[in-house]
């Protein structure tokens, strides 16, 4: 089990992690993400590198860890007054962020700096966690609401693809046909 698995909230470790992945920020914002070393990070940090070797491995795992926490959602997703406008509207959000420079540097680092694929766990787990919070909200209202998973593999995976791979058309009357079909899905028969 990794490090960042164990960590409690609060304490020591929490405020280290608080402090490099601040220190990670603030240095990559002034000298630029090139010139960052793990000596470089940890002085920043007020901490020792064998400090963030021990806890990260190496540079590529702490931007990872760092890219995930920057992943995370700010809040619950909005209320637009039905599941097909909140869905729309948090696709489109969610396709503006991950396709900005900075969304896509994210998404990179998540992936690539962690070999055993929990942060990709993680950042999935974000994108199911808002995707039930509007399903959950919907459901509420009284509409049929299709499985996170269904909506994951209908209108999640497909951005994605398009983020990282052909970033040319993300438009809203993109994302608007994935959640048509994710929603046309949720009616459609079972064996059809």
């Amino acid at each position: 089990m990794s490090a960042r698995a164990t960590t409690r909230p609060g304490g020591r470790s929490a405020r280290v992690q608080q402090s490099v992945h601040q220190a990670v920020r603030d240095l990559e914002a002034e000298v630029g993400r090139e010139a960052l070393t793990v000596p470089l990070v940890a002085a920043r940090a007020g901490v020792t590198p064998s400090t963030i070797y021990r806890r990260w491995g190496d540079l590529r795992e702490l931007l990872s860890d760092v890219a995930v926490e920057r992943l995370r959602p700010d809040g619950a997703p909005a209320d637009h007054g039905s599941l097909r406008a909140d869905l729309e509207a948090w696709a489109v959000q969610f396709a503006e962020e991950m396709s900005s420079t900075a969304g896509r540097t994210y998404i990179r680092d998540a992936l690539t700096g962690d070999p055993e694929q929990g942060n990709a766990v993680r950042c999935s787990d974000y994108a199911a966690e808002q995707l039930k919070a509007i399903g959950v909200r919907a459901a509420g209202r009284g509409e049929a609401v299709p499985d996170v998973e269904t909506l994951l593999d209908a209108v999640v995976a497909p951005l994605m693809y398009r983020i990282l791979f052909r970033p040319s058309d993300l438009s809203e009357a993109y994302t608007d046909r994935l959640v048509a079909t994710a929603l046309d899905q949720r009616s459609a028969p079972s064996g059809a």
